[in-house]
């Protein structure tokens, strides 16, 4: 099955990472495999590139819609918070993608979209507890924390006391009735984006463990780089630039100052054409940093 999944900033990130052949190159977030491609085609003809991704079916899709590049493509199936064990050979590139894969969007099964009939499982890989066994357990205050914490939910005291409602109810448990149910907590009216949207990122990024891992892959991939290897990531919302952001300042101060420097002083963001033609990409943010020493 053809990927959905549009590249996000594609030509932003490869004038940052500058591909080359006869180097290697690490993509931590394989997803829909755009960025790998470009990566490969850049690097032509002999450049070499590492995609990781917890999600098997991304690895499927990957082997199938990139043949062409089988001898130049190693595929490993693992999670990026373990990135030096499951690539032990420095590199002279990373990418790190963090948004979620239109593919997984666009699978129902996954429970990731708002008009899911599916339970909302939201895993980006097969280990781990589904979203909807994390709500059937978890208390209401733990629920609330959560969806403040994860998803800087304002509502998020009555949006929990709606979900403990809904499930003393013995109710199935949909994404679709998630999204209608905290749709209800909201008042009437435009809304700028889905009400469900900060939830549904909340749930998403608990299921996942996400901001653990990528803090303990940030703390590696630095270590992993050749010098005048170069590292960028795409991040999409305050809580996953606000990681990437804390990992640069440490590469380029104080013990390490002289070590690495910034390619980015600020993050750069998709441009308005691109906006247009992939939404999706609104939030984006790129940052990036080089080993110089």
């Amino acid at each position: 099955m053809a990927s959905v999944h549009i590249p996000v900033m594609l030509a932003e990130v490869l004038a940052l990472m500058k591909p080359q052949t006869d180097k290697t190159y690490l993509d931590a977030t394989l997803g829909g495999g755009g960025h790998t491609r470009a990566l490969l085609e850049n690097s032509s003809p002999s450049g070499q590139v590492i995609a990781i991704d917890r999600d098997a079916k991304a690895l499927d899709s990957a082997r199938s819609q990139l043949a062409e590049f089988s001898s130049r493509l190693t595929l490993v199936l693992g999670n990026f918070a373990e990135i030096a064990q499951l690539v032990l050979e420095p590199v002279d590139g990373i990418l790190f993608d963090l948004g979620l894969s239109s593919d997984q969007l666009a699978d129902k099964s996954r429970g990731f979209s708002f008009d899911s009939d599916y339970p909302p499982d939201m895993r980006m890989g097969e280990n781990g507890n589904p979203a909807y066994l994390l709500l059937e357990k978890g208390s209401e205050q733990e629920i609330a924390d959560v969806l403040y914490r994860y998803g800087e939910e304002r509502l998020s005291r009555r949006i929990a006391r709606r979900i403990i409602a809904f499930r003393e109810k013995g109710e199935k448990s949909t994404a679709r009735a998630l999204a209608s149910l905290v749709c209800s907590c909201y008042p009437g009216g435009r809304h700028r984006k889905h009400p469900a949207t900060r939830t549904f990122q909340a749930l998403r990024i608990w299921a996942n463990d996400e901001l653990s891992n990528l803090e303990s892959a940030l703390s590696q991939a630095g270590g992993m780089l050749n010098v005048d290897g170069r590292m960028a990531v795409i991040s999409y919302h305050s809580l996953e630039d606000r990681l990437v952001k804390g990992c640069f300042r440490s590469l380029t101060t104080g013990e390490n100052e002289g070590k690495f420097a910034l390619l980015t002083k600020k993050p750069l963001t998709p441009s308005a054409e691109e906006e247009k033609r992939n939404p999706r990409a609104h939030s984006a943010r790129l940052r990036a940093i080089v080993r110089v020493a």
